[in-house]
C-alpha cells in the first residue's frame, strides 16, 4: 500500500510540473504557428500574389475564414485539409499575430 502511494505521489509530482510550462503561455508562440503559413502567404502574412495577403487582416475575419475550411463551408484547394490540424486557440494566436502585421 505504501508502494502504491509514493507511486501515485511521485505521478502527480511529475505530472504537475510537466503541466507548468505547458499552461505557461509562450510570447512568440503566435509567431511561430503563423510561420506555418509563410510558404503561401508570404512572410509575415506579406503575399507576393497568387493567394490572399493575410498581413493586416482583422483577426475575426481570420478565425472565421479557418473555421469555414475547417468544416467545408468555403471550397479550398490544400486550406481544408490544413485548417484541421489546428485548435481554436491556435487559430486565434494566428489570427491575432496576423492582425498586428502592418499592410505594406
Amino acid at each position: 500500500m505504501k508502494k502504491v502511494r509514493v507511486t501515485l505521489l511521485a505521478i502527480a509530482f511529475i505530472g504537475g510540473g510537466l503541466a507548468l510550462p505547458a499552461s505557461a503561455q509562450d510570447a512568440n508562440l503566435g509567431r511561430n504557428l503563423a510561420a506555418t503559413c509563410t510558404h503561401c502567404h508570404g512572410t509575415d502574412g506579406r503575399s507576393v500574389g497568387g493567394t490572399v495577403a493575410l498581413a493586416g487582416m482583422p483577426k475575426e475575419q481570420l478565425v472565421q475564414a479557418m473555421k469555414a475550411f475547417k468544416s467545408g463551408a468555403r471550397p479550398a484547394t490544400v486550406m481544408h485539409q490544413l485548417s484541421k490540424g489546428y485548435t481554436e486557440q491556435q487559430v486565434g494566436l494566428i489570427g491575432e499575430y496576423f492582425s498586428k502585421q502592418k499592410i505594406q
